[in-house]
């Protein structure tokens, strides 16, 4: 699955990905590859990001907000106030705050 995450900055990322855990306003939930389409509104938590691997993400400056998890080096996590989730396709869009 695709995962792009925009706040109004910029593009905090962009790759795919095996699994998103998001925290959702009527609760926490997470999605899988092939996942029913989606739309949901996003209440401030964090956002866990499942990666394959880190060697191909590079946590640089514009990234900074993504931090990896301290137990598991595949697992990147970002700290949101609320947000938008659209999942389509595979392809999944976190409009971020």
């Amino acid at each position: 699955m695709y995962l792009e995450i925009v706040t109004p900055e910029a593009i905090l990322f962009s790759s795919e990905v095996d699994s998103i855990f998001v925290p959702g306003v009527n609760g926490e939930f997470q999605m899988l590859n092939n996942h029913a389409p989606i739309v949901s509104n996003l209440k401030e938590g964090t956002v866990k990001i499942h990666i394959h691997s880190q060697s191909s993400i590079e946590l640089d400056d514009l990234h900074g907000k993504l931090v990896p998890h301290e137990d598991d080096d595949k697992v990147l996590t970002l700290a949101i106030n609320s947000g938008t989730l659209e999942l389509n396709d595979n392809k999944a869009i976190i409009l971020a705050d």
